[in-house]
């Protein structure tokens, strides 16, 4: 296995197809747009392909004065039909690496409350519940 940064290339439809299985709310047309749009702000795309399947990571490296220089994982999702096949532990520890050759310090990411399955893997590969985070989604006035 082999962690590649995602181009326009003949993965480029497969990758966006298992990241729709995370963002569902999107088309392939949308998913591409948005894709590009956040590239621009640092955002990148890394994927695996597998005899299983394709897991697909999003993430940005930054810095902030609580966390230092980071690695923030903004989508993480292996294909449905190929989970708990190793492509995963393989994935976060190109993170981890990456991390280190980057002068990154630590690395981030969330995870809906409803996905126990994923918060046994994190939890698993080392990740520990540090915050709850907190949103407001469709803000308004008043």
């Amino acid at each position: 296995m082999e962690v590649q940064f995602l181009e326009k290339n003949s993965d480029y439809e497969s990758v966006l197809e298992v990241l729709l299985q995370l963002r569902p709310n999107y088309n392939l047309d949308t998913l591409s747009g948005q894709i590009e749009k956040q590239q621009s702000n640092g955002y990148q795309v890394v994927y695996v392909k597998s005899p299983e399947g394709v897991l697909a990571a999003g993430f940005s490296v930054g810095e902030k004065l609580a966390w230092g220089k980071h690695i923030y994982i903004e989508d993480l999702v292996t294909n449905a039909q190929f989970r708990s096949s190793g492509v995963g532990k393989f994935i976060i520890d190109w993170f981890k690496k990456y991390a280190l050759e980057s002068g990154c310090e630590q690395i981030h990411l969330d995870s809906g409350v409803q996905r126990f399955p994923a918060h046994k893997f994190y939890l698993r590969e080392g990740f520990n519940i540090a915050s709850h985070h907190f949103s407001i989604v469709g803000v308004k006035n008043g």
